[in-house]
């Protein structure tokens, strides 16, 4: 138990550092991306360079260990790429375009509630609220959340630094030159005409994101179940997604210029497939295993205020007293949530430490649903 105790550590100080990593994507994408890079054109590059760093490290890394591949396996992964990699990013992307960063980034905090109610959903989870341990998990989730909102909504007096601020919202990427949805042009005029707004269009598209990502972590912990060699699946997913991306940029970029890259770009492209990408999606798969989804979507709300940091650090935007309140309420969310889960598996281990599976906030495995047949369990049907 030592020694996944301290798997458990480094999982959390893993999930810590990717949204550092995210922040500082935030803070290189609003600096290098001023021109107006073609968005898609930019995801399909930054989704090429993780896979071409993640494809041989997989190989050879989790050769001896890596499964074999069944049908059921096969089609988990392409749906992974499909809502992970590729759905989630053109979703997001559209929903910004019809919306603004600000309100893009008020529904971000939602995704560890998406989580939550998808994994009992699929019944991959279940409710525990018989113990303290188990209303602590929800009263400080329901801290995390709220923490990430008010940050996202307060903006209150400047504390730090009293330059006019540069604004570097969670998850923004410049809309400049936005295409339409690809295949779905018939689908929002139909809207519109049906009298739909806009911007009620960019929410729609914006919880789909929201629901696409929580849908990625939901799925992808039993998938790692059955098919443990987390930096395949990691590579499997964003080969699918390139696909798809390659696929939906082909048929929406008309000007070769789209698909050249100028120097600054080049930098963002590399740090995002590298960094944000490949780094942080296999960080995530592995304390997805160790952790479950729910805890690890749990981190997504830090990512705004490290983006604050950063963005004072090196841009010398100011860090106003809703970054600090609602940062202060997310850590001791998580800090809340982490100890109701350690006490939880305490009291536990002499009953379940026949098990892999690690006691998660909120929810606890349902172990009969590792015999229901589908997809997302990895086994034959």
């Amino acid at each position: 138990m030592a020694t996944m105790g301290g798997e458990t550590l480094k999982a959390h100080l893993g999930m810590v550092v990717v949204q550092l990593f995210n922040g500082g994507y935030y803070v290189i994408t609003k600096v290098a991306l001023n021109s107006g890079v073609n968005q898609l054109v930019f995801c399909f590059y930054r989704d090429l360079i993780a896979l071409l760093i993640l494809s041989p490290i997989a190989f050879f890394k989790e050769r001896q260990t890596r499964p074999p591949i069944t049908k059921q396996l096969f089609m988990s992964f392409f749906f992974l790429g499909l809502i992970g990699i590729f759905g989630s990013q053109v979703l997001f992307l559209y929903g910004l375009g019809y919306t603004n960063p600000t309100y893009a980034s008020a529904l971000q905090p939602s995704i560890p509630v998406f989580t939550f109610l998808l994994a009992v959903i699929m019944g991959v989870e279940r409710v525990n609220l018989q113990s303290f341990e188990g209303l602590t998990k929800v009263g400080g989730t329901v801290i995390c959340v709220s923490g990430a909102i008010f940050m996202a909504l307060y903006r209150g007096p400047s504390l730090i630094g009293y330059n006019e601020p540069v604004i570097i919202p969670h998850n923004e990427i410049i809309v400049s030159g936005q295409p339409e949805p690809f295949g779905f042009g018939w689908l929002i005029t139909g809207l519109l005409n049906l009298g739909s707004e806009n911007f009620e269009l960019g929410v729609m598209f914006l919880i789909g994101n929201c629901t696409c990502l929580a849908a990625f972590l939901a799925i992808q912990a039993p998938v790692l179940k059955k098919y443990p060699a987390y930096l395949s699946v990691t590579a499997f997913s964003f080969f699918f997604g390139v696909v798809l991306m390659a696929i939906v940029s082909l048929f929406t970029t008309n000007l070769s210029s789209d698909w050249i890259l100028t120097q600054s770009e080049i930098l963002a492209v590399v740090y995002a497939g590298s960094i944000t990408s490949a780094f942080n999606y296999a960080v995530m798969s592995w304390s997805n295993k160790i952790l479950g989804p729910t805890l690890v979507a749990l981190y997504i709300p830090l990512q705004p205020g490290f983006a604050a940091i950063l963005s004072q650090i090196f841009l010398g935007s100011p860090i106003y007293l809703g970054s600090i309140i609602g940062g202060s309420l997310i850590i001791v969310g998580l800090y809340t949530v982490t100890w109701a889960s350690f006490k939880q598996r305490q009291a536990t281990v002499g009953t379940t430490s026949h098990d892999s599976w690690i006691s998660e906030p909120l929810i606890i495995h349902e172990k009969s649903s590792h015999h229901r047949g589908n997809i997302f369990s990895g086994h034959e049907s």
